[in-house]
């Protein structure tokens, strides 16, 4: 993300190429995320621009804005991978890898605006945006009071512009009061603008402080020599428009972004080993060599309270013991026992098992259920779930209960339904029907030959 030094760099440019100049011509391509979510859009942009004049360029940490000649103003951030691209000028801050080629305009989907000025020679500018976390504004009030809305009010003092403000009283009295990691507070927009992921690396290296370590725990001499390196760092990197080959050799941003990379110096060129940390959400490179604990810091503080949570929790088991937890502990007893000898583990299972069928016992394979109709004699049937229903009695009259049946019929005690009431007296199921033997076709023709009148399709259609 560009920084308090890259975006110097552009209002450097702004300066030279288009501040004094009136813009001709205006173009802007709608982008919901970098004009609709700051409550503006590309054609009311187009409007408030064409044909005005660029009075000046000003800057506060990470924002920077055009003064036009009247309200309203632009005011742009960069985002994550933002950029402002002027035409036959190189004003990246640093050198690609490969040489990229001048394509003018630029890729279609990257830019969001176009400028060209009236005056000759023209000057064409482009704010580009592939990633889209950048965003436009329009500041409808006077220039001078531009500092004095959203969101640059929200926004803490500049290191560069604002040294009278940001003393070594004010620090120290902004780290007192806050019990957040050094660096988190460094990268917070509302204690002070412009510090970024790099450069609160770099300044808390040249002030020795370990980043993870709580702002309210350093002590006056980390604050002091703190306040020191933050002007250091942000000036230098200001005066030098964020150029790296410039930067001093002893400054980690030369070594830094060795994370993740293959055949990567993982030291500095004295030795010293390089380590990396997540604070405040950002990567952070650490030397542990100089940059030592000397106070509570959220790594120790997250892990005692962690231990403080767990004792906290078994003593609350103790007073209130927990269905789940006791179901959790079960498992894990029972985990245990699968690391016991194979005849104990046998014998726990039978165990298991017997306790299992006491506490709930299986239902016998014969049960006697109450009919919602119940026989003439109140008797209950008796049932078995593995023997198939005894067929109904050939005749539909059955008999009433107590009387043999015959050989054709079901022998023994009936219900209404059919059922046997009594599985001690035995029964038979009654003789199927007997299909009506089919005719073959030998038959038929013989019939057929004999004088009568039956239709048979055999070798084709009937005549």
């Amino acid at each position: 993300m560009p920084e308090i030094g890259e975006v110097a760099r552009i209002v450097h440019y702004l300066h030279n190429h288009l501040v004094g100049k009136t813009l001709a011509v205006v173009k802007a391509q709608h982008d919901e995320n970098v004009f609709g979510k700051v409550g503006t859009s590309a054609a009311e942009f187009e409007k408030a621009l064409r044909g005005k004049r660029v009075v000046d360029a000003k800057q506060q940490g990470k924002y920077f804005w055009l003064v036009m000649s009247t309200p309203p103003h632009p005011l742009f951030h960069f985002g994550m991978a933002g950029w402002w691209k002027i035409r036959d000028l190189e004003t990246a801050y640093y050198k690609p890898t490969k040489p990229e080629e001048a394509v003018w305009p630029p890729n279609p989907k990257s830019w969001k605006f176009i400028l060209e000025t009236l005056e000759e020679p023209k000057s064409e500018h482009a704010f580009i945006d592939f990633r889209r976390f950048g965003r436009i504004r329009l500041i409808d009030c006077p220039a001078n009071e531009m500092r004095n809305v959203s969101p640059l009010k929200e926004n803490g003092p500049d290191p560069v512009i604002d040294k009278e403000i940001l003393t070594e009283e004010w620090l120290v009295q902004k780290l007192q009061s806050k019990h957040v990691p050094v660096k988190a507070l460094l990268l917070d927009q509302a204690n002070i603008s412009g510090i970024g992921n790099w450069v609160g690396d770099e300044l808390l290296y040249n002030a020795k402080i370990h980043p993870e370590q709580y702002s309210n725990t350093l002590t006056p001499a980390q604050m002091k020599q703190l306040h020191k390196s933050i002007h250091y760092v942000c000036s230098t990197a200001v005066e030098l428009l964020a150029e790296s080959d410039r930067f001093p050799k002893e400054w980690l941003f030369k070594h830094r972004w060795a994370k993740g990379k293959k055949d990567a110096p993982k030291h500095l060129p004295n030795g010293e080993r390089i380590t990396f940390v997540t604070v405040g959400g950002r990567t952070s490179a650490v030397i542990p060599s100089v940059q030592k604990k000397t106070g509570e810091v959220a790594g120790d503080v997250k892990r005692q309270d962690s231990d403080e949570d767990e004792n906290e929790d078994e003593d609350l088991e103790e007073k209130n013991p927990n269905p789940a937890r006791r179901e959790s502990k079960k498992i894990e007893d029972d985990n245990q026992d699968e690391t016991k000898p194979k005849l104990g583990k046998r014998k726990a299972k039978k165990d298991d098992g017997e306790a299992e069928n006491e506490a709930n016992p299986k239902p016998s394979r014969r049960r006697v259920e109450k009919t919602d109709k119940e026989d003439e004699g109140g008797e209950e049937a008796i049932t078995n779930i593995r023997t198939p229903t005894p067929l109904k009695s050939k005749k539909r009259g059955v008999k009433e209960e107590g009387v043999e049946g015959t050989d054709t019929e079901v022998q023994g005690h009936v219900n209404g339904n059919g059922n046997a009431t009594d599985k001690s007296l035995p029964y038979r199921r009654a003789p199927r029907k007997q299909k009506a033997s089919t005719p073959s076709i030998q038959q038929k023709v013989t019939e057929a030959s004999s004088g009568r009148r039956r239709s048979t399709r055999v070798g084709g259609a009937p005549k």
